[in-house]
């Protein structure tokens, strides 16, 4: 009986509310547990979603950079390469202003004297008029005048001609060679192709046309000198082509003055020893 009253008095010690409490808590743990697993869990997902978006920003801003870098890369080639033109125009505008320069100095000296050589034979023809005033005379005077006033007129045109890089003056048109054949300075020969690929003796020198372009007034043509061929290509009207023959270190020169379709007209100037080589060897 002491036995059943002390296990009646261990069940009244402890009342039921501690288990449910205890129970209640383990519940609440529970809870927690997954909750924080699942925050553990998104903010590990929240954490590589933003590594992986940062990461996409910098390869894409990487790219950005590269394409800026080649982007420049190019416009330093470009500039280089429009600073080198620029150099070239810049020379031969220095060129020409140089040739312009002694063209003048020239014309003035040969219209000075020119001018002197004019006003002797003035005093000549006074002088001679006073001593013998006969018509015959007179008109023997004024012969004389006229001439030296045509051979100043040639001059004259002769440094309205264009001058080349070397200094040689440049024939537009039959008219001009023959100006420049009485200077006796080089020897010319005239020439008239129309015919494509088919090349022609001119001088010691074969020429083929190669092509017209009759719009621009341009030209392409192959000379064959010494065995050796020269290809020039879109080259304007008036503009030379200079080449050695042989072992002379003077330079040929090669113009074409008028450019039709299928079809040039110019001449080859050469240095007088050359040009007496041409004539023996035709």
């Amino acid at each position: 009986m002491t036995e059943e009253f002390n296990r009646n008095e261990g069940q009244r010690g402890t009342p039921g509310w501690i288990f449910a409490a205890v129970a209640v808590l383990g519940v609440v743990a529970l809870v927690g547990l997954v909750l924080a697993h699942n925050a553990s869990t998104q903010s590990q997902e929240i954490q590589q979603s933003m590594e992986n978006k940062v990461k996409a920003v910098q390869q894409e801003f990487g790219n950005q950079i590269a394409q800026v870098q080649a982007h420049v890369a190019q416009s330093d080639t470009t500039n280089s390469g429009l600073q080198s033109d620029l150099s070239v125009v810049t020379k031969k505008l220095r060129l020409t202003q140089s040739d312009l320069k002694k063209a003048r100095e020239e014309a003035v000296a040969i219209k000075t004297e020119s001018e002197q050589k004019i006003a002797e034979m003035d005093g000549a023809v006074k002088t001679e008029l006073a001593t013998k005033a006969t018509t015959d005379d007179v008109k023997t005077v004024d012969g004389k005048v006229a001439g030296v006033r045509t051979d100043l007129d040639t001059t004259q045109n002769d440094l309205k001609m264009a001058r080349s890089e070397l200094g040689t003056l440049i024939a537009r048109n039959h008219e001009d060679v023959e100006q420049l054949r009485r200077l006796g300075e080089r020897d010319y020969v005239e020439f008239t192709i129309d015919t494509k690929n088919k090349p022609q003796k001119v001088g010691n020198v074969m020429v083929e046309l190669r092509g017209t372009n009759l719009n621009k007034k341009r030209y392409n043509v192959a000379l064959i000198v010494n065995d050796v061929r020269i290809e020039k290509k879109n080259l304007p009207e008036d503009e030379p082509i200079f080449f050695h023959q042989g072992g002379d270190r003077r330079p040929l020169e090669f113009v074409v003055n008028s450019v039709t379709k299928d079809k040039i007209t110019g001449y080859i100037s050469l240095p007088k020893s050359v040009g007496a080589q041409t004539a023996s060897s035709d």
